[in-house]
Formats: C-alpha cells, structure tokens, sequence
C-alpha cells in the first residue's frame, strides 16, 4: 500500500539527514575547474576543519583548502548555502578547486575523513525532493539536462525542471480533488432524493477533465520522443545499399561501402537527430542463406536489433521490387512494428524520388548513393512516430510518465461507464488521483523512487 508523500517524505528525509554526504560533483578527467559538494548536518564542521573558517552564507571565498597537518591542498573558491536556502535543502559546501583528478580526489578524501561519507548516485537530488525544494519529476528532469542529446531535449528538460510539465498536472489534480469532494460529499446525504450527479454535472467535469489530459498526454509523448529517441533498424538482403543509407542519414562515411555482397557482417549503430529527435539507427547484416560462420553470427544480431526497434526500414533493389525473399524476412517481422519500405537504387533508372503508400504503409523511393529522396525519409520517419512540427513548448516527460496518464484515463473511463453510482465514481475518481499524484511523486512506491535516483550520476 502507497503511504501519503507527507508521512514517506518525513521518514526517509529524516533517514537521510541524520549523516552528511560527499562527492566529486563534476565530470571526471581533467579540467580548469573541479567541483567537491558536501550536503548534511556536519557541513559547518568540515568546512571549518578545510578552510579555517565555515564562509558567509551565499558569498563566494577565496581560500586555501587545508590537509590534516594545516598544509595548503589547493587554492579556490568555497561557497556555503545555509539551510533550507540550498540545493538539498540543507546545509552545503561546495569547494571549487582546481579540475586534476587526483587533487579533487584527495578533496574528497579529506571531506570522508572529517565525517561525510561518499553519496550514492542521485543522492543530493533526491534529497532535494525529499525536502521540498522540487517534486519528482523536475528531479528527473535534472538527469534529462545532463542527458539530453540534443538542444531541442536540452530546452524541453529544463522547461519540465523549471515545474511547466509539474503545473499542469497539478492544475488536473486540483480537478479531480474538487470532483471528489463533490462527489463523495453526495455519498454523506443517501436519503436526499436530489440527483446531485446530474445537478453538479459531473460527467461533463469528468469529459473536460478527460479532453485536457489527452492534450498534456500528446505533448508528453513529444518529450518522450525526445528522450528516449528512436531505434531504426535497416534490414534488406546484401548489397542493397543500408550502408550507403546510413552515411546519408549521419551525413558521415560510418559504414563501410563496397559493390561486395556480405561486407556487413555486424550491426553497426550511429547516433544522428532528425528535428532534434534523436535517432539510433541500426545498419545490419543483408539477411541470406550463407555458410560464412562470422556472416551468420551478423544475421543473428540482425533478428535480435529488431526486437527492441521502434522502426524497421525495409530495404529493396528499385529495379526488381519487393520479391519473394522480402516476403519472407517481413513474415519474420513483428506484425506490430511499423515499417517504412525504401526502394533503393533509383538513380540506376533515371528516376526521381517519390513516395507512396500501399496497405497503409510508406514506400520511399531514393538514391542512397546520390542523397535524391533522402529527405522523404526523414519526413516519413518523423510522421510515422507522431512528430509535430510545430512542438515548441514541449516538456521532458519519460515513459513511467505516459502509463501514469494512461491509467488515470482508464479510471475515468471507468467512472463515465458508471456514472449513475456514486460509490463507483468516488472510488475511481480516488484511483485516478493517486494515479496522477505518482507524476509528481505525491504518491510513490520506495523501489520506485530507489530505481529513478540510481540512474543519476555521481555528485548530482
């Protein structure tokens, strides 16, 4: 059973505050600038034991950083934010020194010897949703920024961490408390003979509520796509042109081009972005009967990339079409995995690139090897995933997100059906909220919050 956040949030923050905590909080290798960040009771006693004086609160002081014996470490800037004025929420030291690896190491060291121990992943973000200082899902959108993989995921995820995606589901939440109140108010005057139901207009406040949150669905699901990104995976018998593809769509020479038959004998992945959605895109072994042990080994990484693809993009010689072999490999294909065919080769027949659609699926028309129609695939691959262009505005959101407003429209779905029994109402409206609440973390389970905070990096 969900425990309320109020009493969750006051056992485990009391948990966590009773020790300090330390890490190295920027990027390893070297640099001009290295962070160490200390969070907990003990901060003014280690700041005192390291600078010989704990800093005014919120100034930054240029100091020497003292070892055991009083001998100076380095030299930098140390800033303490008093509590609940912090990051955390409570007390913090940050000590910016110089970025060598072993000097912020030995920083570090000498925070652990003083009394702090190492932080464990996502620790000092966790901790600020503990205290207050966001709710969870801006602390998820912190690891989104460090992430995000392109400008575009960049802005979105600080939208989400400034609290744009958190406002609006707390606006829905407000909703559906009023309806419950409403509704459950009604359940404490059985003997009364009005409809309050029908007079309070409930199933009309249920719809409103309903249509406004397909609307954040539908910009949840854009942020989701640029997030997570797309797996494509481009399979086609050998010597089709998936290599000559993939370099058009990285716009880089990653694949190995030859007239050869065979010559890709594993997967190959590249990392590129169409309108800032990135894109995994997978170039394959050409799928055949071969008695070559290493090809055979490539094919078989072929059928596995495609279990977890978003796309396939089917790949077929222009000059003879789709033939009984691509038959075969589609039959092989998961019958719910959308698929874009591409007809390679036009430029052999003078042709110019063109799309159409047959059985409610795109074929693209192109030359690989001259780039003509490779921005018809783009287009498609954008639409066949539901990419709006004009998705300005749009916040981070991650997938645990998008089952929570899927269940919460099933709940009141379900409330619709039974409109004329206010038990049922009540009791699927309080299911919908809860559902709802798990967004922002008013209601969520500890392995939960322990599987979101682990993925975080160290020092964050």
């Amino acid at each position: 059973m969900l425990l309320p956040l109020l009493r969750k949030k006051e056992m485990q923050s009391a948990k966590l505050n009773a020790d300090t905590i330390a890490a190295i909080a920027t990027a390893s290798g070297s640099g001009g600038i290295g962070v160490v960040r200390v969070s907990g009771p003990a901060v003014v006693q280690i700041a005192t034991a390291i600078l010989g004086q704990c800093p005014k609160p919120r100034y930054a002081a240029y100091l020497p950083f003292l070892d055991a014996d009083g001998q100076t470490l380095d030299q930098g800037i140390a800033i303490y934010y008093s509590a609940p004025n912090s990051y955390t929420g409570e007390e913090v030291l940050e000590l910016q020194a110089h970025g060598g690896p072993a000097l912020l190491q030995i920083l570090l060291t000498r925070c652990l010897s003083l009394g702090a121990r190492q932080a464990a992943p996502g620790e000092f973000t966790r901790r600020a949703y503990l205290n207050e200082k966001m709710d969870l899902a801006q602390a998820e959108a912190v690891a989104d920024v460090i992430n995000a993989a392109t400008s575009e995921a960049a802005r979105s995820a600080m939208r989400s961490l400034s609290g744009e995606f958190s406002n609006r589901i707390n606006v829905l939440l407000q909703r559906l408390i009023e309806l419950r109140m409403f509704v459950e108010a009604c359940l404490d005057f059985p003997e009364e003979e009005i409809d309050f139901i029908s007079q309070g207009n409930v199933k009309k406040k249920i719809e409103d509520v309903q249509v406004d949150l397909q609307k954040i669905y539908n910009e949840a699901k854009q942020g989701n796509l640029l997030r997570e990104g797309l797996t494509v995976v481009l399979v086609g018998q050998p010597n089709v042109g998936k290599s000559s593809l993939i370099n058009q769509l990285a716009a880089d020479d990653v694949a190995i081009v030859t007239s050869i038959a065979g010559t890709t004998r594993d997967t190959i992945k590249s990392a590129i972005q169409i309108n800032g959605i990135p894109l995994h895109v997978v170039d394959t072994a050409g799928l055949r009967e071969t008695e070559d042990e290493i090809e055979q080994f490539g094919i078989a990484r072929t059928w596995r990339a495609l279990e977890s693809a978003n796309i396939a993009l089917l790949l077929v010689d222009a000059a003879h079409g789709i033939t009984e072999v691509e038959k075969s490999i589609l039959a092989r294909l998961p019958s719910d995995l959308p698929k874009i065919w591409v007809h390679n080769k036009i430029d052999l027949a003078k042709k110019s690139p063109f799309v159409e659609h047959l059985d409610g699926e795109p074929h693209i028309h192109l030359s690989a090897k001259m780039g003509d129609g490779v921005d018809l695939l783009r287009e498609a691959l954008l639409k066949i995933v539901g990419w709006q262009s004009t998705s300005e505005g749009v916040f981070m959101a991650r997938t645990r997100h998008l089952d929570a407003i899927k269940q919460v429209d099933q709940f009141l779905q379900a409330a619709l059906a039974a409109i004329e029994q206010s038990e049922i109402v009540a009791e699927n409206l309080r299911m919908a909220q809860d559902a709802l609440s798990s967004v922002t973390g008013e209601f969520t389970p500890d392995d939960l919050l322990g599987e979101i905070f682990s993925k975080f990096c160290i020092g964050k």
